[in-house]
């Protein structure tokens, strides 16, 4: 039986490349290799495409690009080639793909932009779609999402850049309706960079114009004292969370603008918490993931208030895919190891891209 051409994207132009080649290359050397042929395609920091044919540890060093066998490459959105076009002195040759794994995050990657290309070419991948993709990377978005499905989330307002010149009536306007504190958030953007913490007018319009300059959209939020806890859902039409996490580190103070991020070595699983909760949240956490019209995999963030209320924080719709990041750590509970994982994401894209395509 031939083996199923899988290639794997990573790198990017966002502020999370780095994130992406660890994740990358961990999920290289544990695809099963005697059912994947895998084919690597990095983007540089400066978006840059190129075949890659070396070692997944130079990925993870971030010398993978210095490599003299590189090629320049791209996915061709005619789906007549149905793979990567890649270009060596000016010759051309195509590589046909059966399959995709695009693990790019934060913008220009994780928001739906290669989830369109890929769309356009035909070809099977891993992950949401277009629309569930930039849904989730823009914050607002999820907000407005989860508010008319009645998920709770933390009180919330949005700032456009359009309303840059009444800054500071704005943020009058949004301390009297939310009440300090504050977390203050780019609407887009995948990890915690532009975040800030306002306990007061000033601080306020501060961390408004810090967002800005990473988005033309700003999310403020009323700052919700809680346990953060994390679930993994996995699946298409029947989708599946496993138990819940909580990220919990005694040994490092909280902070806010780090409330988002985690590299899963703070995470405990299964959270300390009682089972009827587990379930809600659980719930929660697959109709949001439904709500948002999710598929293959997503992280979901949630938080757990002083007097027992659920709030949807946020969902990463291309999560960490170290074997110790968040997702994987709380696949690994439903009893998935880090190689098994990584074969089921992959088959479950080629299994369902006949409704797609």
């Amino acid at each position: 039986m031939a083996k199923i051409k899988a290639a794997v994207i990573f790198g990017g132009t966002s502020r999370e490349h780095d994130l992406s080649l660890a994740s990358a290359a961990e999920v290289i050397q544990n695809i099963p290799r005697d059912k994947y042929e895998v084919i690597c395609i990095g983007i540089t920091r400066k978006g840059r495409w190129l075949y890659f044919p070396g070692d997944p540890a130079d990925i993870a060093a971030g010398t993978w690009d210095q490599d003299p066998d590189c090629t320049s490459a791209l996915i061709s959105p005619d789906p007549l080639h149905r793979g990567i076009i890649t270009i060596e002195n000016g010759e051309t040759s195509v590589k046909k793909i059966d399959v995709v794994f695009p693990i790019l995050m934060g913008k220009r990657g994780g928001d739906g932009t290669i989830q369109g290309l890929l769309d356009l070419s035909g070809i099977p991948y891993v992950g949401s779609g277009v629309l569930a993709s930039a849904s989730c990377m823009d914050k607002s978005h999820t907000h407005m999402v989860m508010d008319d499905y009645d998920i709770k989330t933390a009180k919330w307002q949005l700032i456009t850049q359009r309303e840059i010149n009444q800054l500071d009536e704005r943020c009058a306007e949004i301390a009297e309706k939310l009440g300090f504190p504050m977390v203050v958030k780019p609407a887009n953007s995948g990890s915690n960079a532009g975040t800030s913490f306002a306990e007061n007018a000033q601080q306020l319009i501060s961390a408004v114009k810090l967002a800005f300059s990473s988005d033309n959209k700003v999310v403020v939020e009323k700052y919700v004292k809680a346990r953060k806890l994390e679930a993994a859902v996995y699946g298409y039409d029947s989708p599946v969370c496993s138990a819940v996490g909580e990220i919990k580190d005694p040994n490092r103070p909280y902070d806010p603008t780090n409330f988002n991020v985690s590299t899963g070595d703070d995470l405990i699983v299964p959270a300390d918490i009682p089972k009827d909760i587990e379930k809600q949240i659980q719930s929660t956490a697959i109709k949001a993931f439904k709500a948002l019209g999710c598929k293959g995999m997503a992280r979901v963030d949630l938080f757990l208030t002083e007097d027992g209320e659920i709030l949807l924080n946020k969902i990463g719709t291309m999560p960490g895919l170290r074997k110790n990041s968040v997702f994987p750590k709380l696949m690994e509970e439903l009893g998935f190891s880090h190689d098994e994982l990584i074969d089921v994401l992959i088959e479950q894209a080629v299994d369902n891209a006949d409704r797609t395509y």
